[in-house]
């Protein structure tokens, strides 16, 4: 499937896959990759294998020097693409060449210190003129976000914010209202990373967050498994994976057996939403 790349993102493609998902009684599957790991044609082929083997929504990762909110793991990938020269260009790249050659939603995950920079106008314009759906802001606090979530929805992007455990009720009101296309439940507080099990702070924080928005509730860090995948598809609408699919490829002893491991376990994982 392909799609062609305009100037008004794909905000509404988001929406509209994860609600095919709900209306297949099951949660999407939502894959993390960073750009330029392990090289920037090598980051665009795995993106490619986890939307074949069945993941509904990528996130490409933005790679940074200071990646605070990462585990060891993600930032080792980083470490790689940035090593090897990985710039905004290259994200850009990678969404479009992903979006042309699957037509499925693709965002990106960054801090919000190289969009500041790069300046959000152009990086929202760039988006969506590569086909992206939007953007994941980990660090962007809501109260300084109107200048992004303007321009962001000027060109047709969603603005998806993070929430953890430690959010109060109000505070989740308040982040849920200024976001868009879904909302990124961390299951635990930490960094990214696999876990022996996800728990029931993630289900808590899914029904807290559910009270205050009609946005999907995807939750993210710790799953790493079609079991934990199943186990989270019951409470949530989205299941976030990344560290896993990045120590697949970590693990790999060469880059064509890396893409073979992250198409494996997007299928298993593409099982495991759907066994909810």
């Amino acid at each position: 499937m392909s799609g062609a790349a305009s100037n008004t993102g794909n905000a509404e493609l988001l929406s509209a896959t994860l609600a095919k998902a709900r209306s297949e009684d099951r949660a999407a599957l939502i894959a993390y990759l960073p750009a330029g790991f392990p090289t920037v044609d090598g980051g665009i082929e795995a993106v490619r294998a986890v939307l074949e083997a069945g993941a509904d929504v990528v996130e490409v990762g933005l790679p940074h020097s200071d990646p605070v909110l990462d585990g060891p793991v993600i930032q080792t990938a980083d470490d790689i693409a940035l090593r090897g020269g990985v710039k905004i260009a290259d994200v850009m790249r990678t969404v479009r060449e992903a979006y042309e050659a699957t037509g499925a939603p693709i965002l990106v995950m960054t801090y919000w210190n190289p969009i500041d920079r790069y300046g959000i106008e152009r990086f929202t314009a760039e988006l969506a003129a590569a086909g992206g759906a939007g953007c994941i802001l980990p660090d962007l606090p809501v109260q300084e976000s109107e200048p992004w979530r303007k321009a962001a929805e000027r060109h047709g992007l969603a603005t998806v914010f993070v929430v953890a455990p430690s959010s109060k009720d109000e505070r989740l009101a308040t982040i849920t209202a200024a976001g868009s296309g879904f909302v990124y439940a961390a299951s635990l507080m930490g960094v990214t990373g696999t876990r022996e099990s996800v728990g029931e702070q993630a289900q808590d924080l899914v029904r807290r967050t559910r009270a205050t928005t009609a946005l999907p509730v995807c939750v993210g860090l710790g799953v790493s498994n079609a079991g934990q995948a199943a186990e989270v598809a019951g409470f949530a609408d989205g299941v976030i994976v990344g560290s896993a699919f990045v120590k697949r490829m970590l693990d790999a002893p060469d880059p064509a057996a890396g893409l073979e491991a992250v198409r494996v376990l997007a299928g298993e994982l593409a099982q495991g939403v759907r066994r909810r």
